[in-house]
């Protein structure tokens, strides 16, 4: 389907064709309908599949621009994407008289209050930064009409279920939700049945998690070789844009130290760093002014990326949903993208799991291993049965020697006390 066939706003129109969106994705063309009518859904679809557009679109449609208050509240996890999701409805909403805006930790909140009092018809807002609002602003939701949760299972993981159901409790007038995720974890389940009335339920992931235009490659790296492995392998790809995801902010630092001295146009991001210099850098890596990008799992959750062909996990992903967000900052949107993931003799546990969970057909890179006797880490210490004693020391002959009594160890073990003259 084609968003001319739509019923759309012609500002919406207008500003869809400037961008070149023609087709409907799936998860779209499925969700949009529902959308309008204003039916409760969640939506589970893999990553880069469409679903900010998704919600966004529709959005923009359905609220009063008359109104100047909040009528669509969307809750992400980052204050990352929430510049993001703001970014995409701008530019939906650019021909219309709708106004959006995004509140945020780590910004003035007095700024915040002022734009907010100026007339806001969707807001997006990280969980903190909202509660922040409600109890010290004027900001108030009984004019939300589409209440929208996005990465729904990030926010979960990150512990912000408390957070998300305060938010519910202020909003006691009818209205419409949706969440969008990639995965659907049990606390998901509890929300739609404790919040969303008879929602429709679009998943798009039950059969394939990763998109297809992916290619997933892996590649058994000894610890010593694996930066001269990375400079090889950048080499041979010559790729347009690249994000090295490392596990901590120790190894990000590492690695950008090493991958500087070697190849231009490198940066680092990860939660140490402000949140004006961490805006900065995925502005200027959008725009294609940074090549390289070495990153924490920060950079893994819902930003889009579409100049990305390549994804190096220079650490192994602690789970299968952080694989799969990690290497869905390429092949977005039906673009093709390649992930080289380096895996060690210790990661092959790990990397079976990921394998399973995500139905991924591996392509390795040089020689396949054999998993099921790569080793799985350091020996245990065999224990001794209970009741059994350590045997005792042998003599040369071999034979095992007298046990020492312990009254003798200790008389062994004592120093005489020097004789005292008188």
């Amino acid at each position: 389907m084609k968003f001319t066939e739509l019923d759309l706003k012609p500002g919406i129109l207008k500003a869809l064709q400037k961008k070149g969106y023609e087709d409907l994705t799936p998860i779209q063309e499925q969700t949009f309908p529902h959308v309008l009518s204003g039916k409760d859904l969640i939506a589970l679809a893999q990553t880069g599949s469409g679903k900010t557009a998704a919600c966004a679109i529709p959005v923009v449609q359905s609220v009063d621009p008359s109104i100047k208050e909040v009528q669509a509240l969307i809750l992400v996890p980052t204050r990352e994407l929430a510049l993001q999701y703001v970014d995409e409805i701008a530019w939906i909403a650019k021909e219309t008289d709708v106004s959006t805006f995004a509140v945020y930790g780590g910004f003035s909140m007095d700024i915040q209050k002022s734009k907010l009092a100026h007339g806001v018809q969707i807001l997006v807002a990280t969980p903190g930064r909202l509660i922040d609002l409600l109890y010290n602003s004027d900001l108030r939701l009984a004019e939300v009409r589409y209440f929208v949760l996005d990465e729904a299972d990030e926010m979960l993981n990150q512990g912000f279920l408390t957070d998300i159901e305060f938010v519910f409790s202020c909003m006691i007038h009818e209205h419409h939700t949706m969440l969008f995720s990639a995965t659907m974890p049990n606390e998901i389940k509890h929300l739609s049945k404790n919040y969303l009335d008879n929602p429709e339920i679009f998943e798009l992931i039950a059969d394939q998690k990763a998109p297809s235009s992916l290619k997933h490659c892996f590649e058994q790296v000894a610890p010593r070789r694996r930066f001269e492995t990375l400079l090889k392998l950048i080499k041979d790809e010559d790729p347009k844009q690249v994000i090295l995801f490392c596990s901590s902010r120790r190894n990000c630092d590492t690695l950008y130290d090493h991958l500087k001295k070697e190849v231009k146009s490198v940066e680092q991001i990860h939660g140490g760093l402000d949140q004006n210099k961490r805006t900065s850098l995925f502005r200027r890596f959008k725009r294609l002014d940074i090549r390289f990008l070495v990153a924490t799992d920060i950079a893994s959750r819902g930003l889009d990326f579409s100049h990305t062909d390549l994804v190096i996990n220079y650490d192994l992903p602690q789970n299968p949903e952080a694989y799969t967000h990690r290497t869905g900052r390429t092949a977005r949107m039906g673009r093709e993208g390649k992930a080289v993931t380096f895996v060690g003799n210790r990661d092959f546990g790990k990397l079976k799991m990921i394998l399973r969970v995500n139905r991924i057909d591996a392509e390795w890179i040089g020689e396949t291993p054999d998993m099921s006797k790569a080793s799985a880490g350091k020996k245990k210490r065999r224990r001794r049965p209970s009741g059994k004693k350590r045997p005792g020391p042998k003599r040369a002959d071999g034979q095992k020697a007298e046990g020492q009594s312990a009254t003798a160890k200790k008389k062994r073990r004592r120093r005489r006390k020097p004789k005292t003259q008188e």
